[in-house]
């Protein structure tokens, strides 16, 4: 799992890196404006953001990425204690929020619940009976084991994990594949028709010009 920190406290972010190292991978920043342009550059899991930097703040920065359709799960950390900083917080697109100081354990297990939330572990229960293992890209049923290609893979995943909206052609093509190598939408379309058959049409439902759901 790939996280975008954006966190200035200097000595909470070393913290914060050796902490989170262990198990994920991390790239951290001071800066709004970097942390921008390194969600643009990168595909990240999971955010977590200060809410004040020193040229911003992390809750205009989620807007923001919000308003550019980014869903990515995001934890805030901060300092504020008060009600209205956390309403904000959670309009503004946030799926969680800690409050400083904090337990380094308390960040895990929220991590972790954001996790099974968003079917972000290796290990993905799809249906009741469908197992998704994402780092070997092979789906067990009851019956059956399938390996998938990458990309299915990547695509599937992206639809689970994007599971309470409807995605377009365009937007898998503009997240999943690098310009020079981004195939053409019927090919998109011809590969989710395969997944279809290995995870069931009622499953990833296609939604006439908008795009497609799971499920």
């Amino acid at each position: 799992m790939k996280i975008l920190l954006l966190e200035d406290d200097t000595v909470l972010a070393d913290i914060l890196v050796d902490f989170l190292q262990e198990q994920y991978s991390v790239i951290h920043t001071y800066s709004m404006k970097k942390a921008l342009t390194l969600s643009e550059e990168n595909s990240f899991d999971l955010y977590i953001f200060d809410i004040n930097v020193p040229d911003g703040d992390g809750i205009s920065l989620l807007k923001e990425l919000r308003s550019f359709r980014d869903e990515t799960p995001t934890i805030f950390i901060t300092a504020f204690h008060d009600t209205q900083h956390l309403k904000v917080a959670f309009e503004s697109g946030a799926n969680d929020f800690i409050k400083k100081p904090f337990d380094l354990e308390e960040l895990a297990q929220r991590i972790e619940n954001i996790k099974r939330h968003f079917g972000l572990s290796s290990l993905v229960q799809l249906t009741k009976t469908i197992e998704f293992d994402t780092q070997n890209n092979i789906l067990k049923t009851a019956t059956k084991i399938q390996k998938l290609s990458n990309k299915e893979s990547l695509v599937l995943h992206y639809l689970y994990k994007n599971r309470h909206r409807v995605i377009s052609v365009d937007e898998m093509l503009q997240n999943l594949w690098e310009y020079d190598e981004m195939p053409s939408g019927d090919a998109v379309r011809t590969l989710i028709k395969e997944l279809r058959k290995h995870v069931g049409k009622e499953h990833i439902i296609n939604i006439r010009g908008e795009g497609y759901r799971f499920e």
